[in-house]
């Protein structure tokens, strides 16, 4: 790529007319462009017009055939330079310009804590591949469409644990939620209130203007020492809304293959009474998700209710570099105006 400087010399580098730099250029006129091979054109046109008309000088005492000589062709060197002056000036009207664009995207961010049950049930393959690497892969997929909020990640089966604190780095969540699995947690259950009181821990010196606690779970409130409605008032006070996804489907749902191949069958009833009211207790929603399809429709409906105002600044940085071309161009136009009066005008025709 051209290195482009304030040197003076710098317009004299043959890097202009490589086909990567004129490339490189937005055009603001670009249909100028297209004027191009016609110059050419016409010079050859005028010239086999012309052909026949010249007069023709007869020699005397001369019998035969002029000889061809290559010097022959300096007669058309005036009128190259010429042709590459006129081009160079359609290159300059084209206007070439590099636009260096830089958009800065601020707003004011809210907190958001994803609190993930990894409790046992959610091994069942009701979801493909399985309830809890349904609700992760969906999971990605939420904090990749955010814009300057801090988001945090609770896990929680028999016991709660904050897994990513409150953070704008993106890619940190995402390594946190593709290391989040079975057995991670030893105590088996599901802790519900625990979750929602790690979660309000994590929230409550937060200034955002918006505070939200996503809770993914499969199950009804089955360990931990904190009833759910105590820990959604809790949450409350401290103006965190909270919006619960009950995942999974009720009736027999696959979650094993035996030695031999067979598919094992449990039967699972959601239970949506702790959920729901941990949801209406904070003022928050409560959405059952029996697919991926439907999970992905639940954070997409919450992404639209907590969606950040995001305002955007274009900074354009424009040069032009038809100068350039105008400087050729000139520098040609004096070379065809010298050799117009040397004898390269005059060299005999073959």
């Amino acid at each position: 790529m051209l290195k482009i400087t304030d040197d003076m010399l710098d317009w004299l580098s043959l890097e202009w007319f490589s086909l990567s730099t004129l490339r490189s250029f937005d055009w603001v006129f670009p249909l100028v462009l297209y004027a191009l091979p016609v110059v050419p054109l016409l010079f050859l046109l005028k010239w086999l017009f012309t052909l026949n008309t010249r007069n023709k000088l007869n020699v005397a005492m001369f019998d035969g055939k002029l000889q061809w000589q290559w010097t022959s062709l300096l007669r058309f060197i005036p009128d190259l330079l010429f042709i590459l002056f006129v081009m160079l000036v359609l290159v300059a009207l084209a206007r070439p310009q590099r636009i260096n664009e830089q958009v800065e995207q601020t707003a004011e961010g809210i907190d958001i804590i994803l609190a993930l049950d990894v409790s046992g049930s959610m091994e069942l393959q009701d979801i493909k591949p399985n309830r809890l690497d349904a609700a992760k892969e969906v999971a990605l997929d939420f904090i990749n469409g955010r814009v300057q909020d801090r988001i945090g990640l609770v896990v929680f089966a028999g016991d709660a644990y904050s897994l990513a604190p409150l953070t704008t780095d993106y890619q940190l969540l995402r390594e946190s939620i593709n290391s989040i699995g079975f057995k991670m947690i030893e105590n088996d259950g599901t802790a519900i209130g625990s979750a929602l009181a790690v979660a309000t821990n994590r929230m409550r010196d937060s200034e955002a203007k918006s505070k939200v606690v996503i809770l993914i779970s499969d199950g009804e409130n089955t360990a931990g020492s904190l009833d759910p409605q105590m820990a959604a008032q809790l949450a409350t006070g401290f103006n965190i809304k909270l919006y619960s996804i009950g995942i999974g489907k009720d009736g027999q749902v696959p979650y094993a293959v035996d030695d031999q191949g067979k598919t094992l069958f449990v039967d699972t009833k959601l239970d949506e009474s702790s959920l729901r009211d941990v949801a209406e207790i904070s003022n928050g929603q409560f959405f059952r998700a029996d697919s991926k399809d439907a999970l992905q429709q639940v954070f997409k409906s919450i992404n639209r209710l907590e969606k950040t105002e995001v305002s955007e600044k274009r900074f354009r940085d424009t040069k032009d570099y038809y100068q350039v071309y105008l400087k050729w161009a000139l520098l040609l136009l004096l070379c065809w105006m010298l050799l117009k009066n040397t004898f390269v005008t005059n060299v005999l025709e073959d």
